[in-house]
């Protein structure tokens, strides 16, 4: 079977479908594949004991434009994440409520984590945003690790454990790991620490009522029928400078141009003919996702609202490192929310299921008391683990592949065109990012298939 459209899109997560979308609307006929059996990629959910959870992409920001205007196009509502109450910080063995921003380790080290905080915003403006390559010593900072900067700066024990947290949970990998670069600039395109991190007024300030896989559910839906192919992957692209012909277990497909909004990684799952340029094949290479899970465990009620406590909790114990109340907006449920990542979600990924959720209410008990041992349900994600994936959120790459690199990531090559959270200006590595991406390329292609002339091109 052989269909002829305009674009053909790889891929229906978020990036994919709102490129698919904005193309529809500039009157192009659009034809989406998918790997997997459903839409969403790297957002998912699921019921657990009468509790919705998001399984992948969850939180949202006050300024994350782009995914809030599609959520409010297709009804799905958002709501505060729940903050009312004391933190707690599990550290060194020893549990500890406090409230805002400022952790109890001890003044020492507070001074050791702000100086430290303090270099990377300072450094981070010095990157610019969506051209990281461009910064000042760009090879030099990508060369090494965040780890590795850490020990040059004689960060202490407390920052550096800190720091992994941070890691870990935004990456699904160690500071040894990470690119420096690609820390400073994720910090700069994100407006800062606070902004990446915090939650009222941060990037963690609100969930989706009906989750944000209902927002990629009701896109494709108001995409029409048979548009979106799913349980078909793309393991093939012939390509010339004005057609390509994408290959799929439905047969080949012809098309002026197609937008590829797959994870890096994942782009060398496909077959390029001819090749792609040396670089962008590097790129796919060397672009791996973190491995980041998250668990839920869902309660009759949010009992920890009675101790006066936020849900919210850090400890340097693993595997869960970080939590946070994801209660449904009216309580009819008690949702806890943890994030296990880097050495810690490789080997906890690896154990089976019931050794899991021993280890992961072990940790809430510690935090919460006995009670948090006895859930209604449970259920945990593992992202590492699934084939069309690979791991994390976004990706995490390594010294020496960012500031020779990055600029492939939305380079088109001929009538290839990239999307996907990682090619965003800002807010890579979010959904507000695989959004943007999304209607950038469509636009990329669009101005493309409208334009009749060199010189207009050019124009435009």
């Amino acid at each position: 079977m052989t269909d002829d459209v305009d674009v053909v899109v790889v891929g229906a997560g978020l990036s994919g479908l709102a490129a698919a979308r904005s193309l529809q609307r500039h009157g192009l006929r659009v034809k989406v594949f998918e790997a997997l059996d459903r839409v969403g990629g790297r957002v998912d959910s699921a019921t657990v004991a009468d509790a919705h959870v998001d399984l992948g992409g969850t939180f949202v920001g006050p300024d994350h434009d782009r995914i809030n205007s599609l959520a409010d196009e297709v009804g799905v509502g958002r709501y505060l994440t729940h903050d009312a109450g004391d933190n707690l910080l599990l550290w060194r063995k020893d549990r500890k409520r406090y409230r805002g921003a400022v952790l109890p380790i001890g003044a020492t080290s507070l001074l050791d984590l702000a100086r430290i905080r303090s270099s990377l915003e300072r450094m981070s403006r010095k990157i610019p945003v969506g051209r990281p390559w461009g910064a000042p010593d760009a090879a030099g900072l990508d060369a090494q690790t965040l780890g590795s900067w850490l020990t040059a700066k004689h960060a202490g024990q407390a920052t550096k454990d800190l720091m992994a947290v941070v890691c870990k949970t935004s990456w699904g990998c160690e500071p040894s790991e990470i690119s420096l670069l690609y820390v400073l600039h994720y910090i700069a395109q994100a407006g800062g620490l606070d902004p990446m991190l915090d939650t009222r007024g941060g990037a963690q300030e609100q969930h989706f009522v009906e989750g944000s896989h209902e927002i990629a559910v009701r896109v494709a839906d108001g995409l029409g029928a048979d548009t979106v192919r799913l349980g078909s992957p793309v393991l093939r692209i012939d390509w010339s400078d004005d057609a390509v012909t994408v290959h799929s277990d439905d047969g080949p497909t012809t098309a002026r141009r197609v937008i590829v909004a797959v994870p890096p990684a994942m782009r060398r799952r496909i077959r390029f003919v001819p090749d792609l340029p040396a670089a962008h094949r590097r790129l796919s290479q060397r672009w791996s996702p973190g491995v980041l899970s998250k668990i839920y465990a869902v309660y009759e009620a949010p009992f920890w609202r009675e101790q006066g406590l936020s849900g919210m909790t850090i400890s340097d114990e693993g595997p869960v490192f970080i939590t946070f109340d994801a209660s449904p907006p009216d309580a009819s449920r008690g949702v806890l929310l943890g994030f296990i990542g880097g050495d810690y979600a490789r080997e906890w990924d690896s154990v089976d299921a019931a050794e899991r959720r021993m280890r992961t209410l072990s940790v809430l008990a510690d935090l919460f008391g006995e009670r948090a041992l006895k859930p209604r349900g449970y259920t945990d994600q593992r992202w590492g683990e699934e084939d069309w994936l690979g791991g994390g959120p976004t990706a995490a790459p390594g010294p020496g592949a960012v500031a020779s690199l990055h600029a492939r990531l939305a380079e088109p090559v001929g009538p290839i065109h990239w999307a996907g959270t990682e090619t965003a200006r800002r807010w890579a590595g979010f959904m507000d990012g695989a959004v943007t991406a999304g209607e950038r390329a469509a636009r990329e292609t669009a101005i493309e298939l409208t334009t009749t002339t060199p010189d207009e091109k050019a124009r435009r």
